[in-house]
């Protein structure tokens, strides 16, 4: 909700504010806090939190620690009091030293006029990591890789760009709708299927 009208929706995709009892932190990989407006792991700490696996006290230690934080796997950022969030720790693609964050690319494919949905991954290389991203076309579409490529250069920075997108009738799912992200992890690895075009950082 947005700061002093709490009743108007926000317009934007954050997660709003925090609900009152509830604390947060961001940390970095070495543990320490995060500079303000920078991207952190999530860590949450409340009354509403759960107080641990059933009967697993190692699965427990490695969410919550000593002090009740619970860290959710998310990535994210505050704006002032508004809570971003940017990605999944397990999901984040280090590209050159630089942090991409799936998300971000995807909101940028997603807004190409042809594209129903996509999915970006991280695939290693030797000694870096490189973006892949699939999409799912409307059908009847005549958009290319090439075309898809170009609307990402205008739109993200060099090292955000996808080195390969490949085009798919439609993105594996769960059940619940969720896309498989480690089947389509399998296939950028394997590089068997789909129409590819390649551009460098």
């Amino acid at each position: 909700m947005c700061p002093g009208n709490r009743q108007r929706p926000r317009s934007d995709d954050t997660v709003g504010t925090l609900i009152p009892g509830i604390e947060a932190r961001l940390v970095n990989p070495s543990g320490g806090a995060v500079e303000p407006g920078e991207v952190g792991e999530l860590h949450v700490r409340g009354p509403n939190l759960m107080r641990g696996y059933y009967h697993a006290p190692e699965a427990t230690a490695a969410v919550i620690d000593a002090e009740g934080w619970f860290n959710t796997g998310d990535l994210a950022r505050f704006d002032g009091d508004i809570l971003y969030i940017a990605g999944r720790t397990k999901e984040l693609i280090i590209r050159s030293g630089f942090n991409v964050y799936p998300p971000e690319v995807e909101a940028v494919l997603n807004e190409h006029p042809a594209v129903v949905q996509s999915a970006v991954i991280g695939r290693p290389i030797p000694g870096n990591e490189e973006v892949v991203a699939f999409v799912q076309l409307m059908p009847g579409s005549t958009a290319t890789p090439t075309d898809l490529m170009a609307h990402a250069a205008r739109l993200l920075a060099p090292y955000k760009r996808p080195s390969e997108i490949i085009v798919l009738e439609t993105l594996p799912a769960a059940s619940n709708g969720k896309t498989l992200k480690h089947r389509l992890a399998d296939v950028a690895r394997n590089r068997v299927i789909g129409l590819a075009v390649m551009s460098p950082v």
